[in-house]
């Protein structure tokens, strides 16, 4: 199985939890100077916010996967910053669920949708001390 990409202890594959997009958002800290006269200066103050949207298919009656799902909002109420990492092994960096959104379409008789979209909004945040990401780890697993 390709893994495309991993979030903390969540594998995104070609099933069963397929990223179809990502979108990323970066932006840098600047501060106006007033000046009389003239255009105001911008004074670099450093790098600001990072989101990043991964936007992925599931279809958990033919393939499984439905527990992901858990997973992910467990790791968001946990406000653990987690490691994302792509399929070819470069780090991204650390990031927190901010929010999901899902939408379940073609449900079955138990009211499970055979195809489920997911929009996961991360934002890029510090990463926690080793035995505080263990111990968060623990919990999701």
């Amino acid at each position: 199985m390709t893994t495309l990409m991993a979030y903390g202890p969540v594998t995104f594959s070609i099933y069963p939890l397929n990223p179809q997009s990502t979108e990323r958002s970066t932006e840098a800290s600047y501060v106006e100077k007033p000046v009389v006269g003239r255009r105001p200066p911008l004074e670099f103050m450093g790098d600001g916010a990072e989101d990043l949207t991964i936007s992925a298919v599931l279809f958990p009656m033919k393939f499984g996967g439905l527990s992901s799902l858990s997973v992910l909002d467990a790791m968001r109420t946990s406000g653990i910053p987690h490691l994302l990492v792509r399929g070819d092994g470069t780090p991204l960096g650390w990031f927190c669920v901010i929010g999901a959104r899902e939408k379940a379409t073609y449900l079955d008789q138990s009211g499970v949708g055979q195809k489920i979209d997911i929009d996961l909004h991360l934002k890029r945040a510090d990463a926690p001390n080793a035995a505080g990401y263990i111990a968060a780890l623990m919990t999701l697993l």
